[in-house]
Order: C-alpha cells, then sequence, then structure tokens
C-alpha cells in the first residue's frame, strides 16, 4: 500500500444557458482547451466528468479529481480558469468537497504506530 495519502475532490460546476445556446461543435471547441490542461496533468491529476442536470438542481455537472499532490491538483484548475470556456463566463465552480481516502489508517499506521492489517 503506498504511504501517500490520496486526496479526492468533488467539484461541482453551473454551466449557464449561454453555454446550452452554443451550437454544440462550439462547446467542444471551447472545452478542448480544458481537456488538454487536464491531459497535461495525466499521472498526476486523475479526472472524471459527470452530467447531473437531468438528476440534482443544484449544479448541473461534477468532477471526480483524485491526486496525491493537491499542487497539482491546484495549478491545473488555476489554469483552467483562465480558459475560454470559463474565463469568459460560462461555467462556475459552486462548491469543492474534498477528502482524504483512508485518512484514518494512515494516522493510525503514522501517529500511532499500529499495524495496518
Amino acid at each position: 500500500m503506498s504511504t501517500a495519502l490520496q486526496y479526492g475532490i468533488m467539484v461541482k460546476l453551473e454551466f449557464y444557458p449561454a453555454w446550452l445556446r452554443l451550437a454544440r461543435t462550439e462547446r467542444r471547441e471551447l472545452a478542448q482547451d480544458m481537456y488538454e490542461i487536464i491531459g497535461r496533468y495525466a499521472g498526476k491529476v486523475e479526472v472524471e466528468f459527470y452530467d447531473a442536470d437531468a438528476l440534482h438542481g443544484g449544479f448541473t455537472d461534477f468532477v471526480i479529481c483524485r491526486t496525491e499532490d493537491m499542487k497539482h491538483y491546484h495549478y491545473m484548475w488555476e489554469e483552467i480558469r483562465d480558459t475560454r470556456a470559463y474565463a469568459g463566463g460560462y461555467v462556475k465552480i459552486v462548491d469543492v468537497t474534498i477528502g482524504i481516502r483512508d485518512a484514518h489508517r494512515a494516522y493510525e499506521a503514522e501517529a500511532l504506530g499500529m499495524d495496518e492489517s
């Protein structure tokens, strides 16, 4: 088992009606900037996109990110904030929830010297 902590981050997004008014080809073109940034962080930040607008009223989409280095996660989102889709006002971050995978086990092993079994 890796001793590095793995962070799980759920980023809730809201895409505005202006985004939906764009043709799907235009949306893909605008989103390409984001996908290129995410691709540069492959191996450092794992990213999965989920649609939620048909299932939830508080946000339209969410992203699950996993990383062992919050610096890379933060840098990725700093770059995403500069994209045409984000800076152009088509999408915003509504909420972020962060957790640490099996943090209690890491604490027990490191701080208390307990066996990992």
